[in-house]
């Protein structure tokens, strides 16, 4: 597995990442034993990836803590805390105190059993929220860096609300974020221009999330979200097969599917450090692994991907 530096951090991470959240959670979703979602993230491991994100609203912490126990030192873990008040909307300001921030933090660490994590981020931030976050909780990730308890400061934004990443935009004008996670896909890349020219520019690291979801994993699903797109008048169908739009992707020369497809562009974009992955089981990680190790996708696919979704910032594909 090929690795990069994470910006500024000078972590040396995994392009590709396992993400211990989403649809599946490392298989907890689906029922699936404790044992048996450490055995995904210890093929993670096997297969080189040292990248793990989870969070506290994922009640993945303690599977990757267990995971991890006898290579702590060799992986870069990334977890998360909402800074709205548990069982209160997350949209809402119901905000937690810097105190409480700080005691729930200690919580993450518990149950990652660890002394210390690489990066710590506040969790799917509206931008509503932000300027109670930048006065009251930055200065909580300072006093948890102080302590030791954590190394890099990291802000993720709630893409499936803030398609646009309006938060992230006003974020970046600040200069404290290490890391960021940002929604980024084939049907909605405009974090290219709102998003990673500023992180390039200024050495923030970038995970991309919703490289795939279900919009790209299941066909009928991508032709009811582009035929959406055309309704409102945001792309033009020419070009597009109503029932299977991003047939040209596995065309003579492409792809060998939408899904591998996905990944690549999410990988080769220029700014993009670590695409994250999620899944509940290791063949299906493999598949993905393997394509996030593949080239870049060709030319003229990319152009047509630009030419039908390239102004397109109103989904996240979830």
């Amino acid at each position: 597995m090929e690795r990069t530096t994470l910006g500024r951090t000078g972590l040396s991470v995994s392009v590709a990442g396992l993400g211990c959240g989403g649809h599946s959670r490392l298989g907890q979703s689906q029922g699936k034993s404790v044992k048996h979602s450490v055995s995904v993230v210890r093929a993670a491991i096997d297969t080189g990836v040292n990248f793990f994100d989870t969070a506290a609203a994922y009640r993945t912490e303690e599977i990757v803590g267990k995971a991890v126990q006898n290579c702590r030192d060799k992986v870069v873990i990334s977890s998360k805390l909402g800074v709205i008040r548990p069982g209160t909307d997350h949209l809402g300001q119901d905000f937690l105190t810097a105190d409480e921030f700080v005691e729930l933090a200690e919580q993450n660490l518990s149950r990652l059993n660890t002394d210390y994590i690489d990066i710590f981020h506040l969790h799917g931030v509206m931008p509503n929220q932000y300027e109670y976050c930048r006065a009251e909780l930055v200065p909580a990730l300072e006093k948890l860096r102080e302590d030791g308890k954590i190394r890099f400061f990291g802000l993720t934004e709630r893409f499936i609300h803030d398609t646009a990443h309006t938060m992230l935009q006003r974020a970046l004008s600040d200069d404290f974020w290490d890391v960021v996670m940002t929604g980024f896909n084939m049907i909605n890349p405009s974090a290219r221009h709102r998003v990673f020219s500023q992180t390039r520019a200024q050495g923030v690291g970038t995970l991309v999330m919703f490289a795939v979801r279900r919009a790209l994993s299941s066909p009928d699903a991508t032709a009811a979200l582009i035929g959406d797109l055309i309704a409102r008048g945001e792309i033009e169908q020419v070009g597009l097969e109503p029932d299977t739009p991003l047939a040209f992707l596995t065309e003579t020369g492409g792809a060998s599917s939408v899904i591998e497809a996905a990944y690549r562009f999410c990988r080769h974009e220029a700014g993009a450090d670590v695409v994250l992955t999620g899944t509940g089981e290791p063949a299906h990680l493999r598949d993905n692994l393997t394509a996030l190790s593949k080239p870049p996708l060709a030319p003229e696919l990319l152009r047509k991907l630009e030419a039908h979704f390239g102004q397109v910032d109103s989904v996240s594909g979830n």
